[in-house]
C-alpha cells in the first residue's frame, strides 16, 4: 500500500469540506486502506500488508505548529504500527512569476487580459491592448512524493515483496509505474480527492494480471479510520 501523503492531505481537506473541519486528520493509514480493500475491492482481506507513506516535513512560516504537529503525527504512526515506512521528500518555499489567470468552467487557466475599468497604458498613457498582468506569489510545495511512490512501488514488485498493490493517488505523473504494476500484479488505485480519476491512472479490470480496481474516497471514510486521542504518550493535534 502506497501513499501519496499530500495528495491525501489536500485531497481529503477538499473531501471534507476545507479548513477548520476536524476530525479527519488523525488518520490511521493501515486501517484505512484494509478496510477499503476488505469492503470494495473483490479482493477480500489481506493476509499480510506494508504500508509505505510518501510525505515531505513542511516548513512552519505560515504556522510555526504545523510542524510540530505533523511530528507529532508521524511519530504517532510508527508508534501505532500504522505503516511499515515513512519515506520523506523535501518541502520547498520560493517565489513565482506568472500572468494573471482564472480557471475556465473546466478549470484550466485562462489568462486575464487589461480592459477597462482597469487598464494598462504606456508612457504616451496609451492603452496597451490585451496588455497581460503579471504578479508573484508564494510558492510552497513537496518534492519527491510522486517519485517515493513510484520507487518503492516498482522495487517492492520486483523484489516480490507484494502480490498485489493499492496505490493512493490522483496523480498523473504516476501513469507509467501503475501501468507496468498491472502487467505484473493486481493494482487498485484510491482516488483521494473530489476530482474524476485523472485519465493516465484510469484502466480495465482484466488487463495486464487482472484484478483491478478503482475507489474514490468519501469523508465518512476518512472520518471512520482515526488513531485513539491518544497514541502511547502522544495526543491528536488541537483542531485535528
Amino acid at each position: 500500500m502506497y501513499v501519496d501523503g499530500f495528495n491525501l492531505y489536500y485531497g481529503g481537506k477538499g473531501l471534507v469540506g476545507g479548513r477548520g473541519q476536524q476530525g479527519w486528520e488523525w488518520l490511521d493509514l493501515r486501517r484505512l486502506v484494509t478496510t477499503i480493500v476488505t469492503d470494495r475491492s473483490g479482493w477480500g482481506a489481506p493476509a499480510s500488508t506494508r504500508v509505505v507513506y510518501c510525505t515531505a516535513r513542511v516548513g512552519g512560516r505560515d504556522d510555526p505548529t504545523t510542524p510540530q504537529d505533523q511530528d507529532t503525527y508521524l511519530r504517532a504512526l510508527r508508534a501505532a504500527a500504522s505503516v511499515d515506512l515513512v519515506a520523506e521528500g523535501t518541502y520547498v518555499s520560493r517565489v513565482a512569476v506568472g500572468p494573471l489567470a482564472v480557471r475556465d468552467r473546466r478549470g484550466r487557466p485562462q489568462l486575464v487580459a487589461a480592459q477597462w475599468p482597469v487598464m494598462v497604458q504606456d508612457a504616451d498613457g496609451a492603452a496597451v491592448a490585451a496588455g497581460r498582468f503579471m504578479v508573484s506569489v508564494a510558492r510552497r510545495q513537496e518534492k519527491g512524493s510522486d517519485v517515493n511512490v513510484a520507487s518503492h512501488l516498482l522495487i517492492d514488485i520486483c523484489s516480490g515483496e507484494v502480490d498485489a498493490a493499492v496505490v493512493v493517488s490522483n496523480d498523473s505523473d504516476l501513469a507509467f509505474p501503475v501501468s507496468w504494476a498491472r502487467e505484473r500484479v493486481p493494482v487498485g488505485i484510491i482516488n483521494p480527492t473530489r476530482n474524476y480519476f485523472a485519465g493516465p491512472l484510469e484502466g480495465t479490470p482484466g488487463s495486464g494480471a487482472g484484478s483491478h480496481w478503482w475507489y474514490r474516497l468519501r469523508p465518512d471514510d476518512l472520518r471512520e479510520a482515526q488513531l485513539p486521542p491518544m497514541v502511547g504518550r502522544l495526543s491528536r493535534p488541537e483542531g485535528w
